[in-house]
C-alpha cells in the first residue's frame, strides 16, 4: 500500500512539474511575441513620422521617399497579419528598410541623415559601392555610385538579386527589380550585374570579406570560397531588412 502511495505521489509531482514547465514555456513564448510586436511597431511608427514629415522635389530624394513610403505601407500590412515572432521580425525588417531609404533621401536633400544604422540582414556581405561605375550592356548605359545625382537617382540599401550580391549605393535604374528597370530580360539582367558589379570595374567595400574563389566565370561571384547565395527578404511571408538606431 505504501508503495502504491509513493508511486502516486511521484506521479503527482511529475504532473505538477510538467504543468509548471508548460506554463513557463507558454509565458516565455508570449513574452517573446509581445516583445517582437512592440519592436516592429516602434520602428513602423518611427518610419511613419519620417515619411509624413519629409518632402522634397529633388529627384533622388523624391524617389527614395517614395520607396520609403512603399515600405511603410508594406510594414503596416504585415503588422496587421502577423501572429508569430518571425512574422513580426520580418515586419520590423520592412520598416527598417524604409528607414534606410529615408536616410538616403535626407542625404540627397543635403541634410543630416542621422546616425549610422546597423546593416540590413539581407544585405550582409554585399558591401557598398565606393566609386563611380559606368558600363554599356546591350546598347544601354548603366551607372552606379556612392552618392546621389541626376544620373543615379535610385538608391538601393543592398541585397541579393538572382543569387548575386548587389551592394548598397545609387543607381541609374533599379536593376534589382524583377523587370530590371528598362524591361531587360533575364539574360540582359545577368549581363548588367556581371558588368556593373564585377570587382574588375572598381573598388567596393564588403563587410563579408574580400571577393574570393578561383572562378568568376559567367559573372558568378564567390566569397570566401563559397557561393553568394540567398535571396531577397521578399520570399516567404514578408520582406524587409535589418536596421537599428535613432533619427
Amino acid at each position: 500500500m505504501k508503495g502504491v502511495l509513493l508511486i502516486l505521489v511521484i506521479l503527482a509531482l511529475a504532473a505538477v512539474l510538467i504543468a509548471v514547465a508548460q506554463r513557463s514555456g507558454q509565458a516565455r513564448k508570449k513574452t517573446q511575441l509581445e516583445d517582437a510586436r512592440a519592436e516592429a511597431q516602434r520602428w513602423y511608427e518611427r518610419l511613419g513620422g519620417q515619411v509624413m514629415n519629409l518632402v522634397s522635389e529633388e529627384p533622388a530624394a523624391r524617389q527614395a521617399l517614395s520607396d520609403a513610403s512603399e515600405r511603410y505601407n508594406a510594414a503596416g500590412g504585415q503588422l496587421q497579419q502577423a501572429n508569430t515572432v518571425r512574422q513580426y521580425e520580418l515586419a520590423r525588417e520592412s520598416a527598417l528598410e524604409g528607414l534606410a531609404y529615408v536616410r538616403a533621401a535626407r542625404t540627397a536633400m543635403g541634410i543630416d541623415p542621422g546616425p549610422e544604422l546597423p546593416q540590413l540582414a539581407g544585405a550582409r556581405g554585399t558591401g557598398q559601392i565606393t566609386q563611380e561605375r559606368e558600363v554599356t550592356v546591350q546598347g544601354q548605359h548603366y551607372r552606379a555610385g556612392p552618392q546621389p545625382g541626376a544620373a543615379t537617382p535610385y538608391y538601393y540599401p543592398g541585397g541579393h538579386v538572382q543569387g548575386r550580391p548587389v551592394p548598397a549605393g545609387w543607381y541609374s535604374t533599379p536593376v534589382w527589380k524583377t523587370a530590371l528597370g528598362a524591361g531587360a530580360g533575364v539574360l540582359g539582367g545577368m549581363l548588367i550585374f556581371d558588368a556593373l558589379l564585377s570587382p574588375g570595374f572598381g573598388d567596393m567595400g564588403f563587410d563579408g570579406g574580400d571577393w574570393g574563389g578561383d572562378d568568376l566565370g559567367g559573372g558568378d561571384l564567390t566569397a570566401g570560397g563559397g557561393d553568394w547565395g540567398g535571396g531577397d527578404w521578399g520570399g516567404g511571408d514578408f520582406g524587409g531588412g535589418d536596421f537599428g538606431g535613432d533619427f
